[in-house]
Order: structure tokens, then C-alpha cells, then sequence
């Protein structure tokens, strides 16, 4: 399942090019990029040091965030910031830092994984606030604020995809 509706994963991927394309960081055939999909962002780990590198301006923040399942507290958890501090960045229309920035990522990751997982947003965000045994009975969205956290969400992820319950 896609994490946005193929014409917003498209303005996404166009948004993600420009930035890749204006970017002082050499990407191999940059000439020649095209990003198709999210997917396929996800999976280039040199890509995703770029966009790092450079910053997601926040309107395509804002884009990502309306296709996750998150609030803007739970985003300014993730992101190590507070609710004022991302309503500056949307004020002010900046691009995040570095760490901001691969935070966002990592968590547009695992919403992407999710909902391949369970087909349905709606699934997803119950298994996000369900404490689970195999997280040490955490919910799985209070581990999202660091990248070992992540990690262990990705990692039971994979394993409900394959069946395989604690």
C-alpha cells in the first residue's frame, strides 16, 4: 500500500528531486535523476544522506504529516522540538536541520512499512497506541523518538509481515 495517493507521492518524489538536483552534494546521474516514489527514497540510502544533508523545506513536511497518523505533539516529540518551534518553521517556511530532517524520514519509514504491513491507516494507528510484548509491553509509537526505538518498531514490523507473533 502507498503512503500517500499516487498524485501526492508524485508531488513528493518532484518536490524531493528539486532539492536533490539543487544540491551542492554529488549525486551519481544527477543529470538524469528522477525520483519515482517514495519507496524508491527510501531504499537509496546516498539519496536520503542528501536530502539529509539539505534540509525538507516544510511544506513538504506538511505533506508528509498529513499522511501519517501523527499530531503535531507527536511530531514535536519525535523531532526533539517543541509544538512553538515547528509552528515557526511553518511560519518562517525553512527547511530542518539535519537531525529534524532525518527524523522525518525515519518516521515517514516506518508509516510506509506499516501500512504495507497492515493495508489499512486506520489498523496502523491502533497497533501505534497498543502496548505490545514484544516492545517490553511500550507502545510502539513512544519508542519513535530515537533511532534504537525506530529500530525495534521496524524490526516487530517485519515480523507481524512474517507472521510471527510473541
Amino acid at each position: 500500500m502507498l503512503l500517500m495517493e499516487p498524485s501526492v507521492e508524485y508531488r513528493v518524489s518532484q518536490d524531493i528531486s528539486k532539492i536533490v538536483k539543487s544540491s551542492s552534494f554529488s549525486y551519481p546521474s544527477i543529470g538524469e535523476f528522477a525520483l519515482e516514489s517514495i519507496a524508491e527514497l527510501l531504499e537509496d540510502k546516498l539519496l536520503l544522506t542528501l536530502v539529509i544533508k539539505e534540509g525538507i523545506p516544510y511544506k513538504l513536511f506538511e505533506i508528509i504529516q498529513d499522511h501519517t497518523p501523527f499530531t503535531d505533539a507527536d511530531w514535536a516529540t519525535f523531532l526533539g522540538l517543541s509544538t512553538k518551534s515547528l509552528q515557526r518553521y511553518k511560519r518562517d517556511d525553512t527547511p530542518f536541520k539535519s537531525l529534524q530532517t532525518e527524523k522525518i524520514l525515519e518516521v515517514m519509514e516506518v508509516c510506509h512499512l506499516a501500512l504495507d504491513v497492515f493495508g489499512d491507516r486506520a489498523k496502523f494507528k491502533l497497533w501505534l497506541h497498543t502496548p505490545t510484548l514484544a516492545l517490553g509491553s511500550h507502545t510502539p509509537i513512544s519508542l519513535l523518538s530515537d533511532s534504537y526505538g525506530k529500530d525495534l518498531v521496524m524490526t516487530e514490523l517485519v515480523r507481524i509481515d512474517h507472521g510471527i507473533f510473541v
